[in-house]
């Protein structure tokens, strides 16, 4: 009989999809969902199309790993931001977004049948991707308030493991990894022979004394460390599909051959607007922290009131919050409940790795604020009304 792939049976259904159908089904529908900000590019990035195509070569294929102008541009970046200087042992190739960046990252040091390590809850389209490579994800338990277990991590480590992923700030928990935290997982990487990817997509979202941390910046770190970056969320640029990853030089040929098979090159009309966003760089992003904090504030103090139904770990970081419900409902259950009775939609935990009781990621990143806050009022109330008929 002809039939799919068993690799692809066996990767979860994308859940973004299905809650986005529960929605078009029920009008009305505020949505704490997809992980996505509210405001678009900068200026000068909508700007730039009007020298977009300057000759005939700007409608044809680019560099496999990026144009000159923007990797410079780039580069220059992460040595002041990240403290990361790419050469001599590193690498920079642009990416279409920041999830090719981690398929490509992924492709190109892992055999099939080997592990690679999550921190449970992990984002849910890594796992996906370890899945369609013909790997295996080793989840690993996190605190209870969701930071890094060293010690978990280490007794996971078996001649199979390939990789430890991390992503700080974290999607979809909204926690930020201390310094101390990260250069312990990467130096356990370095000791065990595995590699050390960071996802850094939201490095820009980082509230009171929380500071963003590079492990691509540790001495020593380059020829072991594959570090991730994104547009979409720092500059709303979403749908231009535009990220960039820091690989071991060693890896180039590698990623080479994944990137002309999967991307030839990254639309050069969006790395052309990449340019110009690099260019005015981290302030696009900081001028909505203070609406983005105000939101992240009025979250904890909503949910968690005594009366509601859940627990809140505190976050310092991205726009998330991923919550626990006292409930015997499983999380699709309730997420879909939440929709159609209550009209506020949520991402079930289950898509993040997560067993043994209800878990709910919230995003408050992408809606105007008036109606972040209608939605948050909507969400402690259907929690309430939810948990009480069961």
């Amino acid at each position: 009989m002809i039939a799919e792939s068993r690799r692809l049976a066996a990767v979860q259904t994308p859940v973004i999809p299905i809650v986005s159908r529960w929605i078009a089904e029920t009008p009305g529908t505020i949505s704490l969902g997809q992980g996505i900000v509210s405001y678009g590019p900068p200026k000068e990035a909508i700007d730039s199309l009007k020298t977009f195509p300057a000759s005939i070569g700007d409608h044809r294929y680019g560099n496999v790993e990026g144009q000159p102008d923007l990797i410079e541009a780039i580069e220059a970046k992460l040595a002041r931001e990240n403290g990361i200087r790419v050469r001599p042992d590193s690498r920079l190739v642009v990416t279409t977004g920041g999830n090719q960046a981690f398929f490509a990252a992924l492709l190109a040091v892992a055999d099939t049948d080997q592990e690679v390590i999550f921190p449970v809850p992990y984002y849910f389209n890594h796992e996906m991707a370890v899945v369609m490579a013909g790997c295996r994800v080793v989840p690993v338990p996190t605190t209870r308030d969701y930071q890094l277990d060293l010690d978990a991590i280490a007794r996971a480590i078996t001649p199979k493991t390939c990789a430890v992923v991390t992503v700080s700030p974290n999607n979809p928990t909204g926690v930020v990894y201390s310094e101390a935290s990260l250069r312990a997982v990467n130096a356990l990487c370095a000791e065990r022979g595995v590699f050390h990817i960071h996802d850094e997509a939201y490095e820009y979202f980082t509230y009171g004394d929380a500071r963003h941390f590079s492990p691509g910046s540790i001495a020593g770190a380059a020829r072991h460390t594959i570090s991730l970056y994104s547009l979409s969320k720092a500059y709303g640029m979403a749908s231009w599909r535009i990220g960039y990853m820091v690989i071991p030089d060693a890896l180039w040929e590698a990623v080479n051959k994944i990137q002309d098979t999967i991307a030839i090159c990254p639309p050069l009309v969006s790395q052309h607007v990449a340019r110009a966003a690099i260019g005015v760089g981290a302030r696009h992003a900081r001028a909505y922290l203070g609406p983005l904090d105000g939101l992240r504030r009025r979250v904890l103090e909503v949910l968690g009131n005594a009366d509601v139904p859940c627990d809140v770990p505190e976050t310092l970081g991205g726009f998330y919050y991923f919550l626990r419900v006292r409930t015997p409902l499983d999380s699709m259950t309730m997420s879909e409940r939440l929709i159609r009775e209550h009209r506020i939609a949520v991402i079930p935990g289950s898509a993040f790795g997560t067993t043994g009781g209800c878990y709910l990621r919230m995003s408050y990143g992408a809606l105007e604020p008036d109606t972040a806050r209608e939605g948050i009022g909507r969400l402690a109330e259907g929690l309430k009304a939810l948990a009480s008929r069961v």
